[in-house]
């Protein structure tokens, strides 16, 4: 069995060799700040002068066709879904059985 000195030799030359070869490790790596400071202004926009109208940037109108474009495939979707309910398959099923029995499933 290995001395105890030994071992506690090896973590020590491990943890220095690394250490020699590639410096220290920040995780920042060592640059300022990573986020856009606070400004205070709404998305970091500051407000225009009177008068003046906000350009949109290019992304906008696709943005705008793409989301307001699946809403409206959504609800016409939503709107056409098959009834898959319990209630409504029992009310098919009853019908379906009264009728093969020859009884009338309308009422007047």
């Amino acid at each position: 069995m290995p001395s105890t000195s030994l071992l506690r030799a090896v973590p020590k030359r491990a943890v220095s060799r690394s250490l020699s070869a590639g410096g220290r490790r920040y995780a920042s790596h060592g640059h300022g700040p990573q986020y856009n400071e606070p400004s205070g202004f709404l998305f970091g926009e500051k407000p225009l002068p009177p008068g003046q109208k906000r350009k949109k940037e290019d992304w906008e109108n696709m943005w705008y066709a793409g989301m307001y474009g699946t809403f409206a495939l959504a609800a016409v979707l939503l709107y056409y879904k098959p009834d898959t309910s319990v209630q409504a398959w029992a009310i098919q099923e009853a019908k379906a059985r009264m009728e093969a029995r020859g009884e009338k499933t309308e009422y007047p």
